[in-house]
Order: structure tokens, then C-alpha cells, then sequence
């Protein structure tokens, strides 16, 4: 039965290896800190957290998360460790609420290995306070234990590690809230979910989200179900790599990688049925096989879905395959322990039996990989042909048929990511429309090893050539009228890869050159997002002036920071983080080397834009797992002339709308 605690109740744990699962209503950092017996912590090396993730014996996630879920292995603890304490905080710096007193409140469940609850808690009460320790887990007697807290810190992390004897708190505190925000600027964000959605995932829902065990060889596919109690029209999937059940609290006995099949609530409008497949035999894949009122939008669901799909399932490999060299470590420094058998045979059998266990183990496990990637390149090959233009590949024929749309889609494709355990089974990466932070297409040369074997001007021309696709890619999309493109080109070096928008007749002017051309865009844009903010604020849409345009701007900026002035810059970073919330938006192309000039002056700048790059790159991490993906840019077939067809149909659909 599970134990519902209160603060200060404690509930003696039956075994020593668990989960921490913490569930929120907005994105917290989780931590943990080891104490002695005496409640103090050592040092920074007995302290979890994104930029240190793991411990012997424990595992915290890398990144701020509405869901995490932390592994923990007591048995594994360091020597002289008696006390582990769970921590939460709110991110600093982030758009997010500032105090746990404007969020539901957190809940944490202590579970075993195949996810059945032990303790929970609700840490409820919180006002003002940016930070808590949740709950604690202590040894009494040779007995674990654990305890509820619920000790919140007005004063934040540097707060609360200071009361646990943290030398040193303000700085590891900046640190860590440091390797957050570089984990947001780097992460995908996931779909978004209704506001009122549940914190609470009931026992045993395949929705819980976070890093997978690494104690335990997490093997069997992560297939997405519906997150439990969405809300129409925009349910987000959710889904957790189905874990093994474990023998015991030891680890020993057998492993069962047995997994359910994909589950769905039924959609409004539910898509076409597959054939029933034979017994003992995986469903044959539908596209749209998702949850949402239209097929845009199972479709897009049902992506997410296979992303995470993807995401979970290599993280179950690797923790496998993790969990096999751990296991034969520990097996073999516990024979080799005794002298006696570090000679003879008795040394030489057991290094054989530890090598042959792990080799089993592996072998399993990828066997088990190798049957769930099958089953999604099945998905995959279904899902493509089946995309609408805005979710399609250039390569897709839907683009050779297309016509501009008289609604804006959901999302747009602006890429594909990919795993080295698969690199053709690739995932589009979908981003909602309207876009809620701008794009940067790095124009320097990356460490990647596509980067390495182009030329050194290569990089620059592929940056714009990308900025413009993208470009393109938006004005199809939007309905006639109301997706406006300006260009900022200070030197105009890129006349030509901008040729098919100029040529087109498709931008709302010429590219701007020079400081005037930049300073003469800008104030136009700075002002539009002043005007329509305050006419906002002030509930009088209707007083806007009657030359403003209130579509959808977006800004593409080439070779920045050139032909930028002090002035430039900071109208530049105030469009970027005031720009999207009244529809406008920017694609910067621009090499950050370039710009260190300014120093930390344009940090927040970069950390708001989503980076991608020309080439591939492994630079995008997923929201679950954190693992890095390679992003490879959309590709124009060689020869193809899709890109113009495209423009000419948006010229050609203003043209009617304005007759």
C-alpha cells in the first residue's frame, strides 16, 4: 500500500534501489544532495545537479522539466553517505513563475524499479519561496527511510545549500542555474499542453517523463500513450520507456523486456483502421495514429510521438548496455577482492562468466533496440508520404501540387534530427506556428565532421541559402497577406542566395544595406511591436493605425553583427524578446565568433534564439532525455526547382487576394 505522507512523516523503505518521480505544473530543476550522519554535505562532489548529473548510486536529470524522475541506489551510495536529500527549484532568469506559490504544487513519489509507488508527497503551502527540499531519504540503524520535508527558501538554491553546510553556495548556485539555462537554449521544446492540466501521473502511467535508471538495464521500447486527462483540442503525447520488472531490491533474477503495445484514447475523429494483425505480431502502422480534431493535427502528435519514441528507446540501450559494463565490474572486483583467486583459473573462469554476462545482456538489449527501431522505420515509411506541405520535406511531391493555404497550420518543419543507433530513421523537427522564439543559423564552422570538409566561405553561403528556405518555407504556409518577410543585408553580400525571394516579389522591400537600410527596418519593426503592445495592454486593437500591418513579420538578418550600431543592437535584442508575443519574429544569420566584440552583451540574444546549422550538427538535445542529436537542415532535391515554384505560388495567391 502506498504511504501518503505528510511533512515531517517518514515510512521505512522496503528496498534500496528507486525512483524519485517529481511531477509539476512548470519546468523545475531537480537535485540531490549526500549527507553524512550527521546531515552535512562534504563538498560539490556530493551534490547532483544538471551540470554534475551523477553520483555513484545516483542520477538526476540534466535539464529544468515539468517531469523528472531520479535514480537511486543505496547500496551504491559513497562511504560515510547516510542522508540523501531531494531538492527543487525554479529556474532563474527563465519566462516562468518566480515563486512555487504561482504553480500547482509539486508531487514526488518514492517508487520501486517497475513503478509501483511506496511514499508520496504533496508539497503543498509553498508561498514565496523559490526553492525546497522536497524529501529525504536517511539510514537509521542500517534501515532506510524516508522522510517528508517540504522546507521551502525564500532566498532560492544559494539559500538552501547554505543551511545544508555548502561551502561556497552563492557560486555552485549561479553555476547550476548556468547549466540550466544553457540546457533551455539547447532543448527542443516538447508540444505544448493545456493550461489546467493535471501534475499527478497515476501509478504505473507510461506518462512519466525523465532519464532513464542507471542501475537497471532499461530495455523495451518508450511508446507514447496520451498524456492521462488531456484537454481537447491539443492533448501533447506522452510517453516513458516501459521499464523491466526487477526480482528484487538486489537486482537478481531475471530480466523481462516485454512491453506493451501503443496505446491511444480515442480521438474525436478517429483515423482509418489498420488491418488486424496476426497474433503474437506488432499492428501494421497508420499514419495519423494519434489523438486531435483534424489530421494535421494527429499527425503532428503523432511525430511527437515518435520522437519521443526514438528518444526513450536508445536511452533504454544505453542504459542496458551502461548497466552490462557495471554489472561486470562489480562482479569481477568482488571475485578479485579475495588474493586467492587473482591467480589460477579461479581469476581466469571468473572474468570469462562476467565478460559472457555482459555480452548476454548487450546482446538483448540489442536485440531489443533493433526490434523497436524497426517498428518506428515502419512508422516513419507510413508517416512521410502522408505529411501536408507545412510538416513535408522538400523532397515530398505534396510540395509539387501545393497552394497556398487559407489557414496557418499548426507547425512547420525545419529540420530533421537523428541518432548515430539509426541515422536514417529520421524524425522531422516540428516547431509550432506561430513561432514563440526566433531561429539562428550558425554561420560559423562547427566541430561536426560536415562542417570539416566544407570550404571556409561554404558555411556563410549554406547559413543564407538555409535563412531562405526557411523564409520560403513560412510565406508558403501563411495565408496570402499575412506573412510579411523583411531582410537586413549590410554589406549585400548575399545577393545571390536571396535572389529567389527578390526575384519572386515576395518581400515586403529590398534587402536593406547599409546603416540606414539597418537603422530604417528596425525602427519600423521596433515600432510596430510598441504600437500593437500597447494597444493590447489597453484593450484597443481597433485604434491601431491604419497603415500598420498586423500580419506576421518576420525579420531575416544576414552577417550580423556588421553594419550594426550600439543603437541596432539593442533595438535587435528588444525585438527578440518582445517581438514574438505581437508576431514578430527573427532569422539571424550570423557567426557568434564574430560578434564577441560585444561580449556578454548578446548572451541573452543567442540563448533566445533556437541555433541551427547549414550543415549537420549535433547540437539539439530532446526535452526527456537530453540525449544530442544531429540536426540536418531541410534539403532541396539537387536540380529541383521547388523552391521557386513555391514563391511564385505565394506571388501568385497575393496577386488574387488583392484583386
Amino acid at each position: 500500500m502506498t504511504a501518503e505522507l505528510v511533512r515531517g512523516q517518514n515510512h521505512t523503505l522496503p528496498q534500496t534501489r528507486l525512483e524519485i518521480r517529481v511531477s509539476a505544473g512548470t519546468p523545475v530543476v531537480a537535485g540531490a544532495t549526500l549527507g553524512d550522519d550527521r546531515g552535512t554535505v562534504r563538498g560539490v562532489d556530493w551534490i547532483a545537479h544538471p551540470g554534475s548529473p551523477q553520483l555513484p548510486g545516483l542520477e538526476v536529470s540534466q535539464q529544468a522539466a515539468a517531469v523528472h524522475r531520479l535514480a537511486v541506489d543505496l547500496e551504491a551510495l559513497p562511504a560515510g553517505a547516510h542522508r540523501v536529500t531531494v531538492l527543487l527549484a525554479l529556474p532563474a532568469g527563465a519566462d516562468g513563475p518566480v515563486r512555487f506559490g504561482a504553480v500547482p504544487a509539486p508531487f514526488v513519489a518514492v517508487t520501486g524499479l517497475d513503478g509501483t509507488e511506496i511514499a508520496t508527497f504533496t508539497l503543498t503551502g509553498l508561498d514565496a519561496e523559490s526553492a525546497v527540499s522536497a524529501l529525504e531519504l536517511y539510514r537509521r540503524q542500517d534501515v532506510w527511510k524516508v522522510r517528508a520535508v517540504g522546507q521551502g527558501y525564500a532566498g532560492g538554491l544559494a539559500e538552501m545549500l547554505a543551511d545544508q553546510g555548502v561551502a561556497e553556495a552563492t557560486g555552485l548556485a549561479g553555476s547550476i542555474q548556468e547549466a540550466v539555462t544553457r540546457g533551455l537554449a539547447r532543448s527542443v521544446a516538447p508540444p505544448r499542453t493545456p493550461e489546467g492540466d493535471r501534475v499527478r501521473h497515476p501509478t504505473g502511467s507510461a506518462a512519466d517523463h525523465g532519464p532513464p535508471m542507471p542501475s537497471e538495464p532499461l530495455t523495451g521500447p518508450a511508446h507514447p500513450v496520451q498524456d492521462p486527462a488531456p484537454v481537447p483540442p491539443r492533448p501533447a503525447p506522452g510517453a516513458a520507456a516501459t521499464r523491466p520488472a526487477d526480482a528484487g531490491a538486489t537486482g537478481d533474477g531475471p530480466i523481462d523486456y516485454a512491453h506493451p503495445r501503443r496505446q491511444h484514447a480515442a480521438p474525436p475523429s478517429p483515423p482509418p483502421a489498420a488491418p488486424p494483425a496476426p497474433p503474437g505480431q506488432p499492428a501494421q502502422p497508420v499514419a495519423g495514429d494519434a489523438t486531435g480534431w483534424s489530421m494535421d493535427e494527429r499527425l503532428y502528435n503523432q511525430i511527437w510521438g515518435m520522437f519521443e519514441d526514438l528518444a526513450r528507446t536508445v536511452a533504454a540501450y544505453r542504459s542496458a548496455v551502461d548497466f552490462a559494463e557495471s554489472r561486470m565490474d562489480q562482479e569481477l572486483d568482488r571475485t578479485l577482492s579475495d588474493p586467492r583467486n587473482r591467480i589460477g583459473g579461479a581469476g581466469d573462469r571468473a572474468r570469462e562468466e562476467a565478460r559472457a554476462k555482459r555480452d548476454e545482456l548487450t546482446s538483448r538489449a540489442r536485440e531489443a533496440l533493433d526490434r523497436d527501431l524497426a517498428q518506428l522505420a515502419a512508422e516513419a515509411a507510413v508517416v512521410e508520404p502522408a505529411l501536408p506541405a507545412a510538416y513535408a520535406g522538400w523532397g515530398n511531391p505534396v510540395w509539387h501540387a501545393h497552394r497556398v493555404p487559407m489557414e496557418m497550420p499548426m507547425a512547420l518543419r525545419i529540420g530533421d534530427l537523428h541518432l548515430p543507433e539509426r541515422p536514417d530513421l529520421r524524425i522531422p523537427l516540428l516547431v509550432r506556428l506561430p513561432l514563440e522564439r526566433g531561429v539562428w543559423v550558425d554561420s560559423g564552422r562547427s566541430a561536426s565532421e560536415a562542417a570539416a570538409l566544407t570550404d571556409t566561405d561554404q558555411p556563410r553561403r549554406r547559413a543564407v541559402e538555409t535563412a531562405v528556405a526557411h523564409a520560403a518555407r513560412l510565406l508558403a504556409v501563411y495565408p496570402p497577406g499575412e506573412f510579411s518577410v523583411h531582410v537586413i543585408d549590410p554589406a549585400g553580400a548575399a545577393a545571390g542566395p536571396l535572389a529567389p525571394l527578390v526575384d519572386a516579389g515576395v518581400l515586403a522591400g529590398p534587402p536593406a544595406a547599409g546603416s540606414a537600410g539597418v537603422a530604417s527596418v528596425l525602427a519600423h519593426l521596433t515600432r510596430r511591436v510598441d504600437l500593437v503592445q500597447m494597444a493590447v495592454r489597453a484593450g484597443a486593437a481597433d485604434s491601431l493605425p491604419p497603415d500598420l500591418d498586423t500580419g506576421e513579420q518576420l525579420l531575416v538578418v544576414n552577417d550580423f553583427p556588421h553594419g550594426f550600431d550600439d543603437r541596432a543592437v539593442t533595438q535587435l535584442r528588444y525585438l527578440a524578446d518582445e517581438g514574438p508575443s505581437v508576431g514578430v519574429h527573427l532569422l539571424m544569420v550570423a557567426d557568434r565568433e564574430e560578434a564577441s566584440a560585444y561580449g556578454p552583451v548578446l548572451d541573452p540574444l543567442w540563448r533566445s534564439l533556437l541555433r541551427i546549422t547549414p550543415v549537420a550538427d549535433s547540437h539539439l538535445a530532446d526535452p526527456w532525455v537530453g540525449h544530442a542529436w544531429t540536426y540536418e537542415p531541410p534539403a532541396i532535391p539537387p536540380g529541383s526547382r521547388v523552391l521557386e515554384q513555391a514563391l511564385a505560388a505565394v506571388a501568385a495567391a497575393r496577386r488574387a487576394a488583392d484583386r
